[in-house]
């Protein structure tokens, strides 16, 4: 417990220099926020589920869209170079690969201010693809004049005969083409992939929230999307085998990251805007949440400018992964009692009773040039001179390779399964995504195969969740072999649509991948030979509150979900009270107890909801607990729980795929009966 002296000295350093916490690329740095045509949102890569020889790269430009933000919507900028960078060749300086996109847009009908009318479209846009294969020396083009859909405005804008007179459905899958080479290409504008509890995080690291219901801040909202499908032997390096030698096979790790670029001078005359002279980046984005939740306000814009290749070797930049700022509000002896959300995530201070990776601390430094490392990547001869900079820099073993080199399948990058104790011992392989070019990018290994979205083993915890099985599933941890561990395929091993990307990154910050090798938690104990110790579950179980997207990603190219419409139900209509699908993420409807015995507090994600719901309730007393779901007629239809509940946060699944489309209320009740709390559920139809 912190004084109250203390938690105002806190506070006011949190305004100062604590306003960078993130929402991924949502209007991250001062300029790009007002050029929101050109701003990088996000950038996905993944192996295709459906087409398991194709890689899937999805960028998202023009941030927080809404659907009913007429009558000029949103699209691509016609002076904008939208660039897809791909790095397969470290000995090689810059990109390999490099597809650019360019738009341009058509007044159909200058004489009404409406965007569709009578069969005619305003702002009707369609765009060119250009590919390099040299770094950017030449392009040349792959495809041109395909249609991008238009805004979703509206029913009777799109159906309706005074419309376009078609479905938007059929806009949406027409404008899916192939190049002429083969390529798998959409842009258009979509619902926003991404989810998280911005108003939550932007309140000084308020997630998940400590008084009320977490939500998704980005639900309703649509963003602009470039999509490619590519064939994995597009995007090997030269003299890559056509088959991998193992599911790591160093030779099939690709890097990738997203760019838009404008020309450098705009002269403005009235009612008309020119562009002249070079191309200049303006935005770029590789791994999410670097310029939001790493790079501090000062620098964004600096860190915009630049390409990921300008990058190694920046101490200007470095220094913020070596010590990252959100790393203070995770540490006791620092900030960590003002920001009480983040209070399970403790990095280690004392792992193995001798190494410390609190900010400023040096963490393995005090092993280098040590027989202890020999061997190792930590071992000057090999990686060590870049994974062990310095004293003071306690992070650069796995904050800093993790944005700007990947991560070897070499000691100690390995799990702890096997490793008897020794955290520099080789252990289970996991990872491979090394990629030593020095800049941030998403980097993925193109031979680990996709974890099926049907498997029950898939999780949004991405690489942590295979970290998991590999230590304690017995079907991988009996050895050291290379093996598929689900979600090898998983962020940041790639980004795919389903990952907990903001989860994942707080994890990590807070000290996951040191302990996923072998550094465990500083409340571990050597002679209880057991690592699952409550520092570690605390770190696991963290959660946001927002952990899935606000609709349904789709099984086939393009992958993502149609945008909200205009007049539907995210432009200002009561959600809870629609039986149409909302993407509200929470809802907490209902009233409050005062019962001293037992506090509790209900809600339910997503709701509305097509087959599944959960139901997720906090306790402040233990005691038992009952929730009994009823009908819209009163008609008690089952109990979801009753037992014995510690105090703490609780979830349970509720799957409705057999019961029909309609209201029905989860009542969450004491021992004596009381009803603590009423929660809404709506089904809706499929």
């Amino acid at each position: 417990m912190i004084s109250k002296k203390t938690f105002w000295i806190v506070f006011f350093a949190l305004l100062f220099f604590g306003s960078s916490i993130f929402a991924s690329s949502h209007r991250e740095a001062p300029l790009i926020a007002n050029d929101p045509l050109a701003d990088n949102v996000d950038l996905y890569a993944f192996r295709s589920p459906k087409n398991k020889n194709s890689i899937v790269i999805i960028a998202t430009y023009v941030p927080l869209q809404l659907p009913q933000g007429g009558p000029n919507y949103y699209s691509f900028g016609e002076n904008v170079r939208y660039e897809i960078h791909i790095d397969n060749d470290a000995s090689n300086p810059g990109d390999e690969i490099i597809y650019r996109f360019t738009f341009k847009q058509e007044n159909e009908d200058p004489t009404t201010f409406f965007n569709i009318r009578l069969g005619k479209q305003n702002l009707k846009t369609t765009y060119t693809v250009e590919r390099s294969d040299n770094g950017g020396k030449s392009f040349i083009p792959v495809l041109w004049d395909a249609p991008v859909p238009p805004t979703y405005i509206g029913d009777r804008s799109i159906s309706s005969p005074v419309g376009l007179n078609t479905s938007y459905e059929e806009l949406f899958e027409r404008s899916s083409r192939y190049s002429i080479f083969g390529e798998h290409f959409f842009a258009g504008p979509v619902d926003d992939p991404f989810f998280v509890d911005l108003g939550g995080i932007f309140d000084l690291g308020d997630a998940p929230r400590q008084n009320e219901a977490p939500r998704d801040g980005i639900a309703c909202m649509n963003v602009s999307a470039i999509v490619m499908e590519l064939p994995i032997h597009y995007l090997l390096k030269k003299g890559a085998p056509n088959k991998p030698s193992s599911i790591l096979d160093e030779n099939y790790v690709i890097g990738v990251w997203a760019s838009a670029s404008r020309p450098q001078i705009k002269t403005l005359s009235a009612g008309k805007e020119t562009y002249s002279g070079d191309w200049v980046q303006v935005s770029r984005l590789g791994m999410p949440l670097t310029n939001e939740a790493i790079i501090p306000i000062g620098m964004k814009d600096y860190w915009n400018g630049i390409t990921p290749h300008d990058e190694l070797g920046d101490e200007l930049l470095d220094q913020y992964f070596y010590n990252p700022e959100l790393a203070l509000y995770m540490d006791d002896d620092l900030f960590g009692g003002a920001v009480p959300a983040l209070a399970p995530l403790r990095i280690q201070r004392n792992s193995l009773g001798a190494f410390d990776f609190g900010n400023g601390q040096d963490g393995l430094y005090g092993l280098k040039g040590t027989a202890a490392v020999a061997g190792t990547a930590l071992d000057d001869d090999i990686f060590g001179t870049l994974l062990l900079p310095g004293p003071g820099m306690p992070r650069a073993v796995d904050l800093w390779p993790a944005f700007h080199t990947g991560v070897p399948n070499f000691p100690p990058y390995q799990l702890a399964t096997g490793k008897d104790g020794n955290p520099l011992a080789p252990g289970k392989p996991f990872v491979n995504n090394f990629l030593p070019n020095g800049g941030d990018m998403l980097r993925l290994n193109m031979a680990v195969p996709p974890t099926d979205r049907d498997d029950p083993d898939f999780s949004t915890l991405g690489l942590i969740q295979a970290a998991v099985l590999g230590l304690t599933d017995p079907r991988f941890n009996g050895s050291t072999d290379v093996e598929f561990i689900p979600n090898m395929d998983g962020f940041p091993n790639g980004r795919r649509l389903e990952d907990d990307v903001t989860r994942i990154e707080l994890q990590a910050v807070g000290g996951i991948v040191l302990a996923a090798v072998g550094l465990w938690y500083d409340d571990y104990k050597p002679e209880s030979g057991n690592p699952l110790t409550q520092g570690l579950i605390d770190v696991l179980s963290y959660s946001t509150g927002v952990e899935s997207n606000d609709a349904e990603f789709t099984k086939s190219f393009p992958y993502l979900a149609m945008p909200w419409r205009g007049d539907g139900v995210c432009s200002g209509k009561i959600v809870e009270a629609s039986t149409e699908p909302g993407p509200q993420a929470y809802t907490t409807l209902g009233f409050q107890t005062t019962n001293p015995a037992q506090v509790a507090q209900i809600s339910s994600y997503p709701n509305p909801f097509r087959k599944q719901t959960t139901i997720r309730y906090q306790i402040e007393k233990e005691g038992t607990v009952m929730i009994d779901l009823y009908d819209m007629a009163g008609k008690k239809i089952m109990q979801l729980v009753n037992q014995e509940t510690m105090a703490g946060v609780h979830e349970v699944a509720w799957n409705a795929a057999d019961y029909p489309a309609g209201t029905y209320f989860a009542r969450i009740l004491d021992s004596s009966g009381k009803i603590l709390q009423v929660q809404k559920l709506v089904k809706v139809a499929e």
